[in-house]
């Protein structure tokens, strides 16, 4: 497996790109107003004619232990034993995110899938919804990753790409096939839980309308004080734990939107009835600490195999709370891997992975989380 790697910023390549590369694959996160431009993508599609293209906007690009804005993250992926194929849909050709999950993984060859990257839309599509029915559908020893696209944190419009189509609503998922092809994963947060467990008591889907039988966002204001007024970005800083009936593992929620006259909050996932939940907060050492527990998760699982590309895909509550001293979660990441391992990804609006090693997918928020690759 080898890699390119380049920044687009402030209109120029800061290493050129090739004349023709026969890469297979080409991640590029970034800023979708510099995406969009037909100038852009005919560079892509001249530098590498072989390569399925793909990304999505970010709050915030990855490359190496640095973070990046309104720019293009671009790396490049050329396989010796394995390869890809990418397909993708757009949520407004299906009644819902389930439907649209489940006929991109029938598009899919199942005969020799190794691991299903997903890139999707972080505002249009339930996450929840989608990850279900992308693993419902997948062979069960088939691992599952990827994020939701970020829009900083404005939360206005997310954008992702596949090749030429540019667009919101779309959604990716990128199979990877090749018996000499590795992968781990990991994933942690780091948040600490803090206040009374509360039971979900009214909800449709990832919209909220009843803790303890109180309408959820005065409840929530409530909680927050001083923070209420920011909303609904200040909740970044407040996700809620919650866990589903029968559900030993907690997940993490993070708010999108929020409805004054509904008395409602919109969820990235579901929030089902009847389960607990339970407000959270995190410092800079508990962030830090999640970000070093996911990648030595990821590393322990990987064994005796040297990673050679990492996909880093973390959260904009965890950039909001780290603020300045975000690019130490990517420096303690790579302390952990080998210095030839490229590393590439992007702050989203949410984190897909499973929550232990062969264990299902799930959608989370506020997350580090880390994909390993490699080829023997």
């Amino acid at each position: 497996m080898n890699t390119f790697q380049s920044i687009y910023k402030e209109g120029e390549w800061q290493t050129s790109l090739p004349k023709k590369s026969d890469a297979a694959l080409v991640f590029a996160f970034g800023d979708r107003h510099v995406m969009a431009t037909s100038h852009m993508l005919s560079q892509l599609k001249s530098s590498f004619p072989e390569a399925e293209i793909l990304g999505c906007s970010t709050s915030g690009e990855i490359q190496g232990s640095e973070i990046h804005d309104k720019s293009i993250a671009l790396t490049a992926v050329h396989f010796e034993k394995s390869h890809v194929i990418a397909k993708s849909d757009n949520i407004s050709n299906y009644a819902d995110s389930s439907s649209l999950g489940a006929a991109l993984v029938n598009q899919l060859d199942h005969n020799g899938l190794r691991y299903v990257f997903v890139v999707s839309d972080g505002q249009l599509i339930n996450g929840s919804e989608l990850i279900e029915s992308i693993t419902g559908a997948l062979p069960k020893n088939v691992l599952v990753t990827g994020g939701l696209a970020g829009d900083q944190a404005r939360f206005k419009e997310t954008i992702v790409w596949h090749n030429d189509n540019v667009t919101k609503g779309l959604v990716v998922l990128v199979g990877f096939y090749g018996e000499k092809l590795n992968i781990s994963h990991g994933t942690m947060g780091g948040w600490k839980p803090f206040g009374p467990i509360r039971e979900i008591t009214k909800s449709t889907k990832n919209t909220l309308y009843e803790i303890d039988h109180s309408p959820s966002l005065e409840l929530y204001k409530t909680m927050l004080g001083e923070y209420a007024d920011g909303l609904p970005s200040s909740a970044l800083l407040f996700p809620l734990s919650m866990q589903e009936v029968g559900e030993e593992q907690s997940v993490v929620r993070t708010i999108l939107s929020i409805d004054e006259d509904k008395k409602s909050m919109t969820f990235a996932g579901n929030l089902p009835e009847g389960a607990k939940c339970q407000l959270m907060r995190a410092n800079y050492e508990n962030l830090i600490d999640g970000a070093q527990q996911a990648g030595e998760a990821a590393i322990q699982m990987m064994g005796s195999n040297q990673p050679s590309l990492a996909l880093l895909v973390s959260c904009v509550g965890r950039r909001m709370i780290l603020d300045q001293l975000i690019e130490e979660e990517l420096e303690t990441i790579a302390d952990l891997l080998p210095e030839n391992c490229t590393r590439t990804g992007f702050y989203s609006y949410g984190e897909l992975s499973p929550h232990v090693p062969l264990g299902p997918c799930h959608l989370h928020n506020q997350t580090m989380t880390l994909t390993l690759l490699s080829e023997d």
